[in-house]
């Protein structure tokens, strides 16, 4: 059984920080690809980042270039998400999902965690 399990989110000032965690369990990812998402109410799921988990690759959303940093922990079997200067259009749910190959599109992900809320204040 796979398993993704999100963690780190709350509520934040507009420009605070936070950390996402998405612990991964079940099977071994070293092949997988990672990725963030995140969906408001009432609007698709879009890509945020995603990075191979040797962390040799990463590809990022224009939206959130140079505000987060995805990164991997393969020890861990662990996925971050660093999340700096947030404004509030970044609120949303914010799910972790694994791919087999790199994709930017939530079809291309097979397992989903169940998220985690991102609110951030103005």
């Amino acid at each position: 059984q796979v398993q993704l399990v999100e963690s780190g989110g709350g509520l934040v000032q507009a420009g605070g920080s936070l950390r996402l965690s998405c612990a991964a369990s079940g099977r071994t990812f070293s092949s997988y690809f990672m990725g963030w998402f995140r969906q408001a109410p009432g609007k698709e799921r879009e890509f945020v980042a995603a990075i191979s988990w040797s962390g040799r690759s990463t590809r990022y959303a224009d939206s959130v270039k140079g505000r987060f940093t995805i990164s991997s922990d393969m020890a861990k079997n662990t996925v971050y998400l660093q999340m700096n200067s947030l404004k509030p259009e970044d609120t949303a749910v914010y799910y972790c999902g694994a791919a087999r190959g790199w994709g930017v599109g939530a079809n291309d992900y097979a397992y989903w965690g169940q998220g985690t809320q991102v609110t951030v204040s103005s």
